[in-house]
């Protein structure tokens, strides 16, 4: 438990701004958007002084105005950037917290024709937005970007492909080798959508030809929509619920068809589960420990790269970070890998670690 903090805060500001690049977003989410902004203790607009930024990407079912809430016996955010540089271990930052919440739960900051082009949002509108509006280095050496979970997947990505707009990346707990961290998730979904069914199932005989739809494999049978339709009426979504819409949100990230039902396809049979090859592939495309080699020069270039992962993380997020670290040294790029004990959950201390280790690479 931590006690209210006797340090300088800073100041957290709010900032309101309207995206072109969303507008028409298939999801129908706002284009007007309101979000924090993080400013270290002595900031002043009058002043010519200008600072390093970084941007702050939350996991699933998260956004940026989670991160500066109050929390009982813990830190938010904003109070962990305090004492980081009250204790000398942070210098003075700026750190934006984007609101890139979606109706399918949430974001893994990449185009797509199906949620929308979150990457684009980031790179094109909020960077030159938050140049303009306060006082940042405005360099892309002098800017950074870090997240977890589905954050940190979407930091190691803008790395990898948006080398141009950021200088530095640390990436806590991101998803990577999808063969483990989402294909043991499926079972749960395909039972969840069942529900949805437009043929109820009874008790007796049942034969899986008569079941199937005559449709191409991948595409949604109706009850991909009306479980969709289910969700946005409740209140509040069971778990498992929460985990299907989940990988619907995937599928709609890494295999977009704005001519298929939803605007997306799926990787399993609904009625068999039987895995779809072709449709898996595209999914595996997206995946961090493939994507190395093809983006190297990008990935070279940045000032800096910090990952870790739990060795206890319940969606086996470890396994896939080994891997990825593996793939960088055999890439020759240069990084900074940790393990601690510790699963998926609760572990925004250990920004602690990353949130200095960009400080010094942008310096």
């Amino acid at each position: 438990m931590r006690k209210r903090p006797s340090w300088p805060s800073g100041q957290v500001v709010h900032v309101e701004h309207t995206s072109r690049i969303l507008e028409s977003n298939p999801l129908g989410d706002p284009i007007t958007r309101t979000f924090p902004v993080w400013l270290p203790p002595g900031y002043s607009p009058d002043s010519k002084k200008r600072y390093p930024v970084l941007f702050d990407l939350t996991g699933y079912t998260g956004a940026g105005p989670a991160h500066v809430a109050w929390r009982a016996f813990d830190e938010n955010v904003p109070e962990q950037l305090a004492r980081l540089t009250a204790e000398g271990r942070l210098g003075p930052v700026i750190v934006v917290f984007p609101d890139c919440f979606t109706a399918l739960g949430g974001n893994q900051y990449i185009n797509s024709s199906a949620i929308g082009d979150y990457a684009d949002y980031l790179t094109r509108e909020l960077v030159p937005f938050v140049d303009q509006t306060f006082n940042t280095s405005a360099s892309r050496d002098q800017r950074a970007v870090f997240g977890k979970s589905s954050g940190g997947y979407g930091a190691i990505i803008h790395g990898m492909k948006y080398a141009k707009t950021w200088g530095a990346v640390a990436c806590h707990s991101g998803d990577a080798y999808f063969d483990f961290c989402y294909r043991a998730e499926w079972p749960v979904a395909l039972t969840e959508l069942t529900r949805h069914r437009k043929r109820q199932r009874k008790s007796g005989p049942y034969e899986l030809s008569r079941e199937q739809t005559r449709q191409e494999p991948g595409i949604d049978d109706g009850r991909i929509k009306t479980f969709l339709e289910h969700i946005y009426k409740k209140p509040r979504p069971s778990s498992s619920e929460v985990m299907t819409l989940m990988l619907l949100c995937m599928a709609a990230t890494y295999d977009p068809d704005p001519d298929a039902p939803n605007g997306f396809l799926l990787p399993y049979d609904l009625e068999s589960g039987e895995l779809i090859p072709a449709r898996w592939r595209r999914w595996l495309a997206h995946d961090p420990i493939h994507m190395v080699q093809k983006h190297t020069r990008n990935l070279a270039s940045l000032r800096g790269l910090f990952i870790d992962c739990g060795w206890m993380d319940q969606y086996h997020i470890h396994f896939g970070a080994r891997q990825l670290s593996r793939a960088l040294t055999d890439a020759g790029i240069n990084h900074r890998y940790e393990e601690f004990p510790d699963t998926h959950s609760g572990i925004d201390y250990r920004m602690d670690t990353s949130l200095p280790f960009l400080y010094r690479s942008l310096k």
